[in-house]
C-alpha cells in the first residue's frame, strides 16, 4: 500500500487537478465559441439590415485579433513564456473563427513553403489553404474572390526585397491588412534513396539559394544550382529524382518525406523573411500600425528629399524605402516607403495630403497592426 507522502501518491494528486484543469479549459473554450456564433450571428443580422445581404460579409478583424495577442502577451506571468501562450491562443482564435466562417487563404505554393508556413502562423491551422503556383496567381484568387486573403513574401532580412511582389502592388487594388516575420532555416534534403556522391543538382526558389549561395559554394562546389518557382517544389523534384537536392525548410522535408544531408544551412543564422497578408478590404486601427504608401515623385533635384522631410518633421518612424522602376517613363522610379503608424491617424493623414500636394501620385497600399508574433 502506498503512503499517502509517498511520489506515487504526490503524482496522483498532481495529475487529478490536471485532469479537473482540463475540465475547465475544455469548458471554457466551448464557451468562447459559442461566443463566437453569437458574433457571427449579429455581423449577419447587421448585414441584413444595411445591406440587404448583398454586401461582403468579413468575420476576421486583424486589428481585432492583434489586440487579443497583445493583452495575451501583456498580462502572462509565467511559467510559458507569453510567445508561446499567444500561439495557443491563436489556434483557439482560428477554430472559433471557423465556426463563424472558414477562411480561405492563398499562399505560394506548392504545399510545403515557407508561404504557406507563414499563412499557418498568421491565422492559425483551422483556414483553408489554397496553394497557387505565382504570387501574381496569389494576387489574382484574392482579386477575384477566390479566395479572401492571401500570404505574399516581400522581403528577406540578407537578401532584400522581393521585386516580383512590389511590381504586383503597383497594378492591384487590393489592400495589406496584416504582415508575418518568420524565421527561415533553410536544409540541404534528397530522397532517402539518395546517395549523396551522386547528387547532381541542387534546387530552390532563387531567393533561397541566395541566401545559402556561401554555403553551398563551399560544400557543393561544382554542382548545379537550378532556380525554380518555390521550394516546395523542389521538395518535390527532389522525392522523385534521386539526383536533384533541394534546398528548403521542415514543412517541405515532412511533406514530401526527404532526408536531410544538412541543417540550417543559411549563410546568417538569424535570416528571416518578412510576409504581407492581403485582401480586399483593409484594417482598422490597432494601437500598434504601419502603413505602406507608393510615391511617384517629379523628374527634379531634391524630390525624395521633399517626400520624407515631412515624416523626419513629424517624427515618424520610417521602416522601408525601396525604388522600382517606374515602367512608364524611362529613368523614373516609384518609391516604398514603409512607417508606424495608421492612415486614420490625424497627423498621419496631414501628411500623407502635404505628400500629395508636392509629387505625382500616392498609393496608399494599406494600414495593418505590426506583426505580433
Amino acid at each position: 500500500m502506498t503512503a499517502n507522502g509517498s511520489p506515487e501518491a504526490a503524482l496522483q494528486r498532481i495529475r487529478a487537478d490536471i485532469d479537473a484543469i482540463d475540465r475547465q479549459i475544455q469548458d471554457l473554450l466551448n464557451r468562447r465559441a459559442v461566443c463566437a456564433q453569437q458574433v457571427a450571428e449579429v455581423k449577419r443580422a447587421e448585414l441584413t439590415a444595411a445591406a440587404g445581404a448583398t454586401g461582403e460579409l468579413s468575420f476576421y478583424r486583424p486589428e481585432r485579433e492583434a489586440q487579443v495577442l497583445r493583452a495575451v502577451m501583456e498580462r502572462n506571468p509565467g511559467p510559458l513564456p507569453a510567445a508561446e501562450v499567444a500561439h495557443i491562443f491563436r489556434e483557439i482564435m482560428s477554430a472559433c473563427l471557423a465556426l463563424e466562417q472558414p477562411v480561405r487563404v492563398a499562399f505560394l505554393g506548392p504545399e510545403g513553403t515557407f508561404s504557406q508556413a507563414a499563412a499557418l502562423k498568421h491565422f492559425g491551422h483551422a483556414v483553408v489553404g489554397r496553394p497557387l503556383p505565382g504570387i501574381g496567381d496569389v494576387f489574382a484568387a484574392v482579386d477575384a474572390g477566390d479566395t479572401d486573403y492571401g500570404v505574399v513574401p516581400v522581403e528577406n532580412s540578407t537578401e532584400g526585397m522581393v521585386t516580383h511582389t512590389l511590381d504586383n502592388f503597383i497594378r492591384s487594388q487590393l489592400k495589406i491588412c496584416g504582415e508575418v516575420e518568420l524565421p527561415v532555416r533553410l536544409h540541404l534534403l534528397a530522397s532517402p534513396a539518395s546517395d549523396p556522391a551522386a547528387i547532381r543538382r541542387i534546387c530552390a526558389h532563387q531567393q533561397a539559394l541566395a541566401q545559402c549561395r556561401g554555403w553551398l559554394d563551399k560544400h557543393w562546389h561544382g554542382v548545379e544550382q537550378a532556380a525554380v518557382s518555390s521550394n516546395g517544389e523542389a521538395a518535390r523534384l527532389a522525392a522523385q529524382d534521386p539526383t536533384t537536392a533541394a534546398v528548403a525548410g521542415d514543412m517541405a522535408r515532412e511533406g514530401h518525406g526527404l532526408q536531410s544531408l544538412a541543417s540550417n544551412i543559411q549563410d546568417y543564422p538569424d535570416n528571416t523573411t518578412r510576409f504581407l497578408v492581403i485582401g480586399r478590404e483593409g484594417a482598422k486601427p490597432s494601437g500598434r500600425d504601419k502603413t505602406s504608401i507608393i510615391v511617384s515623385t517629379h523628374n527634379r533635384p531634391g524630390a525624395l528629399f521633399r517626400v520624407l522631410e515631412p515624416f523626419q518633421r513629424e517624427q515618424l518612424m520610417l521602416t522601408r524605402i525601396d525604388t522600382r522602376p517606374s515602367r512608364t517613363e524611362t529613368w523614373t522610379y516609384l518609391f516604398f516607403i514603409e512607417f508606424e503608424g495608421h492612415q486614420d491617424e490625424p497627423r498621419i493623414a496631414a501628411v500623407l495630403e502635404e505628400i500629395r500636394a508636392q509629387t505625382v501620385m500616392v498609393k496608399i497600399l494599406g494600414s495593418y497592426p505590426q506583426a505580433v508574433i
